[in-house]
């Protein structure tokens, strides 16, 4: 597949992908513009155990059937793939940290059943807006570039410290699942970050064969461990049908503002705030996501990587509002997953002959998540993991996201900022954190103080 002289068949050196212009988007299709990666299909067949993982929360908190809530996934998974065939080089994922406050909103102001969904599809429909405003104007690029690196270290901070708390606190998922994401987590961690486990891929055919795969290891752990130890059922597989057709006539009826009528003003109103303080959480993506590209891009000169918050936004954007009016999701759509870009990213870092393109490897794991969720048979099996992979994703991400934070500081007053304000975020919420972010980024001087660090 690769050509020695230029690394690529599909590109020269140190060039960018090639790419069908579009405005500000860049057309990609697998095959046509990038290779297909083996190991990140392989990976997502297991790892679409996270996307399932919001059925539980759709069942509980919009009262639809199982079948309707696997069908909103499927639906939602068709969305992902916007990202990759429009130019965006992440794998994108849900605003995880933003679901309680929604399911809170939802569940303290609002009966379960039309109205319910309504305050949903009006929160995701201002999101939405929100992101093709930031987007369309340009502010979502200057915002990156202008806020304060300890801002923006405080941002992934404190989305680390609360992805972590919240597994681990009294009501998390550790407590239901100890021994199982116990060890899902080592598991992940070592093949992941570990030096020695590098130096082993290097030394071993077998265990880099292994390590090709990301997070999958740590996936399989869970789903073996958990009957065993009596901490999840043994999977009961569903063989036939073989692939799920997404009820979309039910969701139209059941969800769509169209079928269940439009929010009032008072609920539009009502949501408003909430969705602001959504789009602060997922701003902290958006830094993510330059941190994670820029870090992938100094490694790798063979390819040039074009990362756009601006176009990032808008299709995070166009997700959202059609999302809000076909099937309201509560977990929203956010433009990064953390855990798996850090995972696919780590991997391409190890040259062309591991991975062509980062479009490659992003590409083939959201296609291949589309696809996994319509299989009856791996959608059944996953079905009583489904809690556990959510955690390690989690956890995970907490790692990443604290570990770039770090990075990003280049002096003790943007560390100290950072500490403080990332606690802070994870304690009392996106605008309190935010909030202390630039009081003491203003208070403290930060420009100045780091240039007198540095010299």
């Amino acid at each position: 597949m690769l050509n020695q002289q230029s690394i690529s068949r599909y590109r020269k050196y140190g060039e960018e992908q090639p790419y069908w212009k579009a405005g500000i988007f860049k057309v990609r299709l697998p095959f046509v513009h990038y290779a297909w990666s083996i190991p990140e299909m392989v990976q997502a067949v297991f790892m679409c155990a996270t996307c399932l993982g919001a059925i539980p929360v759709l069942t509980e908190v919009l009262g639809v059937s199982y079948d309707i809530a696997l069908s909103m996934v499927i639906v939602n998974g068709f969305f992902y793939t916007l990202h990759v065939l429009l130019g965006d080089p992440v794998v994108p994922g849900w605003i995880t940290p933003a679901v309680p406050i929604i399911t809170a909103f939802l569940t303290s102001g609002y009966e379960i059943g039309p109205s319910r969904t309504q305050a949903l599809i009006a929160l995701q429909m201002i999101l939405g807006i929100i992101f093709l405003v930031f987007g369309i104007t340009g502010l979502g690029a200057k915002m990156v570039q202008v806020i304060p690196t300890s801002v923006k270290a405080g941002v992934l901070m404190g989305g680390g410290i609360a992805a972590v708390i919240g597994e681990f606190k009294d009501t998390g998922r550790y407590g239901m699942y100890p021994i199982s994401i116990s060890v899902g987590i080592m598991v992940a961690y070592f093949c992941l970050f570990s030096p020695i486990w590098s130096k082993l891929r290097q030394k071993n055919k077998f265990i880099d064969a292994i390590g090709k795969f990301g997070m999958l290891p740590a996936i399989i752990i869970g789903v073996i461990i958990g009957p065993l130890m009596g901490e999840i059922a043994i999977p009961d597989i569903v063989w036939w049908p073989l692939v799920k057709i997404p009820e979309l006539g039910d969701i139209w009826n059941q969800l769509s503002p169209f079928s269940i009528g439009w929010p009032s003003a008072a609920t539009w109103l009502a949501a408003l705030p909430v969705a602001v303080v959504v789009y602060i959480i997922a701003f902290g993506d958006f830094v993510t996501s330059a941190a994670l590209i820029n870090e992938a891009d100094e490694i790798r000169q063979d390819e040039k990587i074009d990362f756009n918050a601006n176009r990032s936004n808008i299709i995070s954007g166009i997700r959202n509002t059609a999302m809000a009016m076909v099937c309201p999701y509560t977990q929203t759509c956010g433009p990064l997953w953390a855990a798996v870009t850090a995972a696919v990213g780590q991997r391409y870092k190890e040259g062309p002959r591991a991975m062509e393109s980062i479009y490659s490897g992003f590409g083939t794991f959201r296609i291949s998540t589309f696809l996994a969720v319509m299989m009856m048979p791996i959608s059944s099996l996953l079905q009583p993991v489904l809690p556990i992979a959510l955690s390690l994703t989690l956890v995970v991400q907490g790692y990443i996201c604290t570990q770039l934070a770090m990075n990003m500081c280049e002096s003790d007053i943007e560390r100290g900022i950072c500490g403080v304000m990332g606690a802070v975020l994870a304690i009392k919420g996106a605008a309190w954190g935010l909030g202390v972010g630039i009081l003491l980024s203003l208070l403290l001087n930060e420009s100045k103080n780091k240039v007198a660090v540095t010299k």
